[in-house]
């Protein structure tokens, strides 16, 4: 399923083939993505990573890399600083470098969330040139709504812009949040954000799966699709649930929301290795070759 793509005018003529192949690659020419999120470390601390009903490989670092590095994914989307301590074991696997991230330990009631850059562009791209990784984007989160908001869509904004420079491409994390939020998966808030990723020129933007008050969710999310534009839109997987009832959630996502594919983590990285290979899998079915969801769940189970 080859997809045309479309090129950003930020980006330069000397750049464009370098952008090209990255999106290609991230979305195996289908013009959807399956990011394997692993930025979790940070944003959720071991909560994810250890205790009941998590896998004890999970508590192990390495283990996100050896199922990025066996599974069908677009991106492994994580920490410059993590990529550096295994990388050159998995130098292969496809890497999505987040700029930003915080911790969940300082509430909302407390205070409104801030999550400023880690790293600029320039040094990922000259991670990038100095490793050989497979470096294909970059992204950041943004909490909008909270009294932070102007620093992070600076920040954001530059980081697009000189990512686009470099021929890489964007995800942006777009997270209605703070004081003045009182519903996060509100669907008009969730459309808000994913427009606003828009106007700051991301190549794709991740929201969370909004919640109407009535109505089907998958069709809820459809605003948000429409209001991002020619920015793509992919949704988080949230908590972990049942395996059939999260593929049904992606297959409705894509082809009833119309999104252009999903952001996995705790549902593919608390499994034990094996079964969290064979999850990316499924998703990756699910995502890249529209498989159904009996088809994607029976890659799960290994046919049985």
């Amino acid at each position: 399923m080859d997809n045309p793509i479309l090129i950003p005018v930020d980006v330069p003529e000397q750049k464009k083939i370098e952008y090209v192949k990255n999106i290609k690659t991230a979305t195996h020419d289908t013009g959807r993505l399956m990011l394997f999120a692993g930025d979790q470390k940070v944003e959720h601390m071991n909560h994810d990573f250890y205790g009941e009903g998590i896998a004890p490989d999970d508590a192990n670092p390495e283990h996100m890399f050896q199922i990025a590095s066996k599974a069908k994914i677009g991106v492994f989307a994580t920490q410059l600083g993590l990529v550096a301590r295994y990388g050159d074991e998995y130098p292969d696997v496809p890497y999505l470098i987040k700029l930003n991230s915080k911790t969940d330990l300082v509430k909302k009631d407390v205070s409104d969330p801030r999550s400023f850059s880690w790293y600029t562009v320039e040094d990922v791209v000259r991670f990038k040139e100095t490793s050989g990784l497979n470096i294909l984007g970059v992204g950041y989160t943004v909490y909008s709504g909270s009294e932070f908001e102007g620093e992070m869509l600076h920040e954001a904004a530059q980081a697009v812009f000189q990512a686009h420079q470099h021929g890489l491409f964007t995800v942006l994390w777009m997270y209605p949040r703070g004081k003045s939020v009182a519903d996060e998966k509100d669907p008009h808030l969730v459309a808000g954000a994913a427009g606003i990723a828009c106007t700051l020129g991301s190549d794709f933007v991740k929201v969370n799966y909004p919640k109407p008050k009535e109505g089907d969710r998958a069709k809820a999310l459809n605003e948000a699709v429409v209001a991002a534009g020619r920015t793509k839109l992919i949704c988080a997987g949230g908590e972990s649930v049942e395996v059939k009832d999260f593929l049904q959630t992606l297959h409705d996502q894509i082809h009833i929301s119309g999104t252009s594919g999903n952001a996995t983590g705790r549902n593919i990285h608390q499994k034990t290795l094996d079964e969290a290979v064979r999850f990316a899998n499924a998703v990756s079915a699910l995502t890249y070759d529209s498989a159904s969801v009996e088809k994607a769940h029976a890659i799960y189970t290994g046919g049985k």
